[in-house]
């Protein structure tokens, strides 16, 4: 088996987490800050090749009532592009809430507020990566 990444695409960071090998549980990685997409992508072909990654799910932000709204609209172009460097299956994921989660995690754990900003887009990316994996257990 190979690792699944997981993807939490925001305007200025991406959050990365990646699976074991047995596809049981999410670690984050990584915080890419955002440099422009020729960068951003050439920083997460690094990632995918050095933690030989399979598989690539990334969150989609949907509105409450499941529609796809203008963030929404940002990943999948984003996701085009990403599809461009590599040929690995890439599936989305429903993210709703997950950043709130995360905070709300991080604010429980009393993390500072400077250091949640450093790190919620990556537990936000280990929260969907969990999400996925938990579900496809569940198949």
């Amino acid at each position: 088996m190979k690792r699944i990444m997981g993807l939490d695409v925001g305007n200025k960071t991406i959050g990365v987490a990646v699976s074991d090998l047995m596809q049981l549980t999410a670690q984050g990685v990584t915080t890419v800050r955002r440099k422009g997409i020729k960068k951003d992508l050439e920083e997460l072909d690094k990632i995918i090749k050095e933690k030989e990654v399979s598989q690539i799910v990334v969150g989609l932000p949907k509105n409450m009532n499941g529609t796809l709204g203008p963030q929404s609209e940002k990943v999948v172009k984003f996701t085009e592009k990403l599809k461009t460097i590599t040929d690995l299956e890439i599936k989305f994921w429903d993210e709703r809430l997950t950043t709130v989660a995360a905070e709300r995690s991080l604010i429980e754990a009393d993390v500072s507020r400077q250091k949640r900003k450093k790190v919620i887009d990556m537990l936000a990316a280990v929260l969907i990566l969990q999400g996925y994996l938990d579900m496809q257990r569940n198949i």
